[in-house]
């Protein structure tokens, strides 16, 4: 008797509730494959535009999901649930994650801002929020950078837009900025030929932009003289290594010399 009621029961819930369960998940499927074909064509259509690939991955998981909670939300409103409170439900926990996410909101944001507005790419060697170095990878969140001693560091992405950025290799070339001091006895036009055959022996320093030296300032104890090449931003420290190593070698071989701080004592003895 027990299993012929439990058996009737069962019928008129399947006769109550079987069209219900087909239709939910028949929504939950075409909305499955919907969301994809849309995510899709949001990719392709990005691709298209060039923007960069982290950006577009990021943008298609984040559709999809929004997209998927609708469908969520629909086929539950096709079982009877309540969606009124549910949608609630979840724009209440959305409200408490986005507040105590404020940060890496604000990471995402600016790594989003980043990636569209390219201040800099992979490979570049840059200045940003006191780091130097190369980067290696521009995430959502955060950018990582090797600096030359080869450690990482990890920068968050708001602290990259929040302050200057210096893109040391854009431009493909950079001017290297040097200061050499000679004597207030030594001939400043034997010098100044020096430093400019120093440059223009040097096969890595390039004729355009040409090469500059003069003479910056008359300073307390030695004319010091701006000696500034032009190199490829690869070459920077190379160039910058082997030119003063060049100005000291051939200033000591022409018998210039290169003044360094001192100071005169003067002792006066009193009569007791």
């Amino acid at each position: 008797m027990d299993i012929e009621k439990w058996t009737n029961t069962l019928a008129e819930s399947l006769v109550a509730w079987g069209p219900r369960v087909v239709a939910a998940v028949a929504i939950l499927i075409i909305g499955y494959i919907a969301a994809k074909i849309a995510t899709g064509a949001i990719g392709r259509a990005m691709s298209k535009a060039n923007l960069d690939i982290t950006l577009v991955r990021f943008i298609k998981n984040v559709v999809f999901m929004m997209l998927m909670t609708l469908v969520l939300i629909f086929t539950l409103g096709k079982l009877g649930v309540d969606t009124t409170s549910f949608a609630a439900v979840i724009a209440a926990a959305g409200l408490a994650i986005g507040l105590a996410l404020q940060g890496s909101l604000g990471n995402f944001a600016s790594g989003v801002m980043i990636i569209a507005l390219r201040p800099f790419k992979v490979g570049d060697i840059v200045n940003i929020a006191g780091v130097q170095g190369k980067v290696d990878q521009v995430g959502v969140f955060a950018t990582e950078i090797t600096q030359p001693d080869n450690t990482k560091i990890i920068v968050p992405n708001g602290s990259v837009t929040s302050d200057n950025i210096i893109n040391l290799t854009t431009n493909g070339t950079r001017r290297i900025d040097m200061v050499a001091g000679i004597g207030y006895d030594d001939d400043i036009r034997q010098a100044k030929d020096i430093f400019q055959k120093i440059l223009a022996d040097h096969p890595k320093v390039l004729a355009e932009p040409a090469p500059q030296v003069a003479v910056l300032e008359l300073a307390d104890s030695s004319v010091n003289f701006v000696v500034r090449p032009w190199v490829q931003a690869s070459d920077y420290w190379d160039v910058h290594f082997d030119v003063t190593e060049q100005i000291k070698l051939e200033l000591d071989r022409a018998g210039i010399s290169i003044p360094y701080p001192q100071q005169d004592v003067h002792m006066h003895q009193v009569a007791a």
